[in-house]
């Protein structure tokens, strides 16, 4: 049975590992569990480990190697076309990308950073499907 595929913001990883009963830790078990795909690029994984890294976060480094171990293991790594929509914010054009190139929906809390299309949703909006 194929799985759904999605593409992670980093702003809904980060908050998955902040706030393990929030939406966005739920929609991460369900790529742990396998129910899921997550679809990486390279850049989406380097952005991951900068952002994870940040001191201010407080993520502890084992937790984050766990997360970026998993996602290498069971993600699918993609080389996606570079496209050229409008973005709000040129540096989440990787996330948008790897979405668009693989039919994948692409989770985020910052939908005002996006082009208005149907495959780009908040945490509550995914669990609402």
């Amino acid at each position: 049975m194929k799985t759904l595929r999605i593409v992670l913001d980093t702003n809904v990883l980060v908050s998955a590992l902040l706030s393990p009963s929030g939406n966005p830790a739920k929609i991460f078990r369900m790529f742990f569990t396998r129910i899921l795909t997550l679809v990486y690029s390279e850049n989406i994984l380097a952005e991951y480990m900068d952002v994870l890294d940040r001191p201010r976060l407080r993520i502890p480094a084992d937790d984050a190697n766990v997360v970026l171990r998993a996602i290498r293991q069971y993600g699918e790594r993609v080389d996606p076309i570079l496209s050229t929509n409008p973005m709000g914010d040129e540096n989440d054009r990787i996330f948008y990308d790897a979405a668009k190139h693989t039919n994948a929906y692409l989770i985020t809390g910052n939908t005002r950073h996006y082009p208005k299309d149907s495959f780009i949703l908040t945490p509550t909006e995914f669990l609402g499907l």
